[in-house]
């Protein structure tokens, strides 16, 4: 959650648009992801020239030497960030207009790439010398504040402050997903160096992001020296969907700059016929919209088949099961009215999870966790594509605190309930002793499918009742007396000295 200073100099900049004229959010956001994504390719080609030198192994900068642009060639270090901030305005604008520009829109040499495909269409639209000089000055300040915050995705999070800025955020249920929801997902699956990982609905591909990250943290070795498994990791380990090109555009730039060369990003309408894809992931990490659009004639007929309705949280999650391959894993954020809804189709797509794959865990989280974006009561669900069933009992956990105020500020406290779903989410044997009063337990699967397959926790969960011993009556009306008197006695002698 971005706050104070960092907030301000976002706004600040946010303006600098607005008064030059940009008035349309989309814009802004296109305009600033640009120049952030330059500023990025600089520090991020700084950064590999130096872990190349540290392992003692080539590397050849995408700035190096002379940089063909059309029919001109330029010399590469022109189109640095670094380079040109210290330009005069009239100086700047010309490069970054008639050269850095057009070298980003090249800068994939696949022109089959997600990069290629949604910057082929991007346009630099910022009016003025003075404007641009104004935002590339107030970037340059915003980044030296971005350095000091401790923070693994601090850009993740301005770009999230930046999308909650749309006015038509939330309306087809593109509800932000928070960065720390997301990291406990990706740690709650582990992914492995040979996963092929999907987001259906990635937006700004936040999951592929985080997933990625993980494997950098956590599986260094396993893909970054072993050739085959970081060839899978550059081009085909991470695919992305979304029906929103602005989306798109900037997802590909988020993974671009977090060091994957050729993620498939694609323009799709996942519950539609055009999405041929089935039996093909390890692994899908979403947060489908809820209560989004829907255009029902072109949903496919094989999704309708396990869930007959107009409801896209339940259609994703049959388009999740279609999409898995067997032994494929899904983690994916559902409203809570999934759990309990009492439609045909709510019911179906739960026993679809219980009786036909391997439903391991609901974890139920505070309404609080999308605020300022949203009040909605969620829950994260974490299943296995078995084909047959495998559903013995399912780990509830009640998530109570994620480490933020559960109000619109979202100031961080130290109640925070993930460390601990992680560390019970890895050792669940350890889990079998717990009584249904503790905040996780297990609850058999023949006792869900009595229920209606109903996951709500608070269908299981026991409460503990202490009782209250309250004083008796008549010394409760004695207090109300002596109470009554003494109002009585200050009221005449306020009356008294307004008297006099």
């Amino acid at each position: 959650m971005i706050t104070g200073e960092l907030k301000n100099k976002i706004d600040s900049i946010w303006e600098t648009f607005w008064t030059g004229g940009l008035t349309n959010p989309l814009d802004v956001i296109e305009q600033m992801t640009y120049m952030m994504f330059i500023h990025d390719l600089d520090d991020s080609d700084n950064l590999r020239a130096k872990e190349a030198a540290m392992l003692g192994l080539p590397y050849q900068s995408i700035f190096a030497e002379e940089v063909r642009i059309g029919d001109r060639t330029v010399a590469g270090n022109q189109l640095k960030w670094s380079i040109f901030h210290d330009f005069p305005a009239a100086k700047m604008y010309s490069v970054v207009q008639e050269w850095v520009f057009p070298f980003i829109k090249n800068l994939h040499g696949d022109r089959d790439s997600a990069y290629a495909k949604y910057m082929g269409d991007a346009i630099f639209k910022i009016p003025t010398p003075l404007m641009l000089d104004k935002i590339v000055t107030s970037m340059d300040t915003l980044y030296a504040q971005m350095a000091q915050v401790k923070s693994s995705d601090i850009r993740g999070d301005v770009y999230e402050y930046l999308l909650s800025k749309l006015s038509t955020a939330g309306v087809n249920g593109q509800f932000r997903t928070p960065r720390h929801i997301i990291h406990m997902m990706v740690d709650l699956m582990e992914p492995g160096p040979d996963e092929v990982i999907c987001d259906p609905a990635c937006g700004t591909s936040g999951f592929l992001v985080a997933a990625s990250e993980y494997l950098k943290e956590n599986r260094k070795e396993d893909v970054f020296f072993n050739r085959q498994n970081k060839d899978h990791y550059m081009n085909h380990m991470f695919h992305g969907f979304d029906m929103d090109r602005t989306m798109l555009r900037i997802g590909a730039m988020n993974m671009m700059t977090h060091g994957v060369d050729n993620p498939f990003i694609e323009y799709r309408d996942s519950l539609s016929d055009q999405n041929p894809d089935r039996d093909k992931y390890s692994l899908i990490l979403a947060n489908p919209p809820f209560k989004g659009s829907l255009d029902y004639d072109t949903v496919s007929a094989d999704l309708l088949k396990i869930s007959k309705t107009k409801k896209t949280e339940l259609l994703f999650l049959a388009l999740f099961v279609r999409m898995l391959r067997v032994g494929g894993r899904c983690a994916c954020i559902v409203p809570d009215g999934v759990l309990f809804g009492s439609s045909k189709a709510h019911k179906a797509i739960r026993k679809e999870l219980i009786e036909n794959q391997r439903l391991q865990a609901v974890i139920s989280m505070p309404s609080g966790v999308f605020k300022p974006y949203a009040g909605v009561s969620t829950a994260i669900l974490i299943f296995t594509k078995t084909g047959h069933g495998g559903t013995d009992q399912v780990w509830f956990y009640d998530m109570k605190a994620d480490g933020f105020s559960l109000d619109d500020k979202r100031t961080e406290v130290k109640e925070n309930d993930i460390p601990d779903i992680i560390r019970r989410f890895r050792n669940l044997d350890g889990e079998a002793a717990r009584e249904r009063t503790d905040q996780s337990f297990f609850v058999p699967k023949q006792e869900i499918a009595d229920n209606d397959y109903d996951l709500s926790i608070n269908k299981y969960k026991q409460t503990v009742y202490v009782p209250v011993e309250y004083p008796p009556t008549e010394e409760i009306m004695a207090e109300l007396r002596e109470l009554e008197r003494k109002i009585g006695e200050e009221m005449d002698e306020l009356e008294r000295l307004l008297k006099e």
